[in-house]
């Protein structure tokens, strides 16, 4: 059974797993000297997945609980931190399994 993180961090459970996963991915960046490359990555993707998160909230297809409740340009915080810790968490794997190529 997993631990139930939720219990500690409340309406800020989101929020601390975007943190530690945005950690995660940042270090793997640094490592593979790719924080430039995915930035771009990052800049080039943000809009579509914006347009999608929005549209998917709007016609209610998924519910988040455990968050903030803060909204910017009408979706949750989290979920702007989502679409930047999703493709630099990728971009660091990919950088790292194909350093020295």
């Amino acid at each position: 059974m997993l631990p139930d993180v939720g219990a500690w961090f409340g309406p800020y459970t989101y929020l601390a797993s975007e943190i530690a996963f945005g950690g995660v991915a940042l270090a793997l960046l640094i490592r593979a000297d790719a924080v430039e490359r995915a930035g771009k990555t990052i800049l080039v993707l943000y809009p579509v997945a914006y347009v999608w998160d929005w549209y998917t909230l709007a016609i209610g297809v998924f519910a988040i609980r455990l968050r903030t409740g803060v909204e910017l340009l009408g979706i949750p915080v989290e979920e702007h931190l989502f679409m930047i810790v999703v493709p630099a968490l990728v971009v660091g794997v990919h950088e790292n399994l194909h350093r020295g190529e």
